[in-house]
């Protein structure tokens, strides 16, 4: 089954001007509320709604998958952590499940290339167990990236189509800030010593091994650049493209999404190439310790709400700028006008005669 992206429409234009309109009749000095204006504005014209609703159903979708790459070195943890971390997604004890409760967001978690078996009610998107090693062979072939491809569109109509009006892809998956550093640098044109991170934390001797994993990835990548299918069959992973195409469904389904961490910027460099003009339906949350993130957001244009040195991923830096999101659609929706409130907006020195003409309402 071969999914078809397109051009994307960027959020309504009309509303967000709009919503700068109103911002310049709350209670405030105009502009004295700073990004959480420009945010405000943004989610507006994503709604196509002046003011905006508050988020009912923020949605987390944990992509997990497993990486052959792994088996050489790159990470500081073995690939039988992530199967055992999709139980612990399952039964609420990871990070993720945790700062989703505090940010009134629920979790679901996709199994589409665990090494190993997992629950039959998560993995009916499952494409491959692990995806090839990078540094020497495709990560998955032609059935199978389109197959991957198809999840993460299916995935992300299902969570829309049952009322999520807002969207975080996560990720669970060892050695996948190795597939992800190989996409950015790739298509940034980056040396890998400057793009290549601790990720997990390996140390000098891992890092050195990453390195020239993903230097030989690279080298394989490379005739591919100006092929996103093609790129990602050879040097991501399973998981990455299904991030891929559930972040470009999501902005032709014109539903926002606050980008997590490397991985999943790195599955949004590709995905803005699938669907040109996705990019403007996302937010970035926060910027990881990973040089490659950095590399990415700079690539999309974005610039994240947070930078507290996080590097977990599964959502984590996204779900704790989700907060700040809901502060920039309160402040929006829910403060009053100066005509509402019967606040002049007479400017200091103005005469009695034109404080009291003032149209509190301008």
């Amino acid at each position: 089954m071969r999914v078809r992206f397109g051009p994307v429409d960027g959020p309504d234009a009309v509303v967000r001007k709009g919503a700068e309109e109103r911002q310049g009749q709350l209670t405030k000095p105009a502009g004295a509320l700073g990004r959480l204006e420009a945010l405000g504005n943004w989610v507006a014209a994503c709604q196509g709604v002046v003011p905006p609703k508050q988020f009912e159903r923020a949605r987390v979708v944990v992509f997990a998958g497993d990486h052959g790459v792994a088996k050489h070195g790159v990470s500081a943890y073995p690939s039988e952590v992530t199967g055992q971390m999709v139980a612990n997604f399952r039964n609420g004890g990871a990070a993720v499940n945790v700062l989703a409760r505090l940010a009134d967001a629920t979790v679901r978690v996709e199994d589409i290339a665990v090494e190993g078996d997992t629950a039959a009610e998560i993995s009916r998107f499952k494409v491959r167990r692990s995806s090839g090693s990078i540094d020497r062979e495709d990560a998955l072939s032609e059935t199978e990236v389109q197959a991957a491809l198809a999840a993460g569109a299916a995935i992300a109509d299902e969570e829309i189509d049952s009322g999520a009006d807002l969207l975080i892809a996560g990720e669970m998956g060892i050695g996948n800030t190795t597939p992800a550093t190989v996409l950015i640098a790739t298509l940034t044109d980056t040396e890998p010593v400057v793009a290549v991170g601790r990720g997990t934390g390996v140390d000098d001797a891992g890092w050195i091994r990453k390195t020239a994993a993903i230097r030989d990835a690279m080298w394989r990548a490379r005739p591919h650049v100006k092929d996103p299918v093609a790129l990602l069959r050879t040097a991501s992973g399973a998981d990455l493209a299904a991030m891929a195409g559930f972040l470009a469904r999501a902005a032709a389904r014109r539903t926002p999404v606050i980008l997590d961490g490397v991985v999943v910027t790195a599955a949004a460099l590709v995905a803005d190439l699938l669907a040109p003009g996705a990019r403007d339906w996302w937010i970035a949350g926060h910027r990881s310790s990973e040089p490659a993130h950095t590399i990415a957001l700079t690539r999309l244009n974005q610039e994240p709400l947070l930078d507290m040195e996080m590097r977990l991923g599964e959502g984590s830096g996204a779900l704790t700028a989700l907060p700040i999101l809901r502060a920039a659609v309160a402040t929006l929706a829910d403060m009053a006008t100066f005509a509402e409130a019967g606040v002049s907006t007479a400017e200091p020195g103005a005469t009695a005669e034109e404080a009291s003409t003032a149209d509190v309402g301008a």
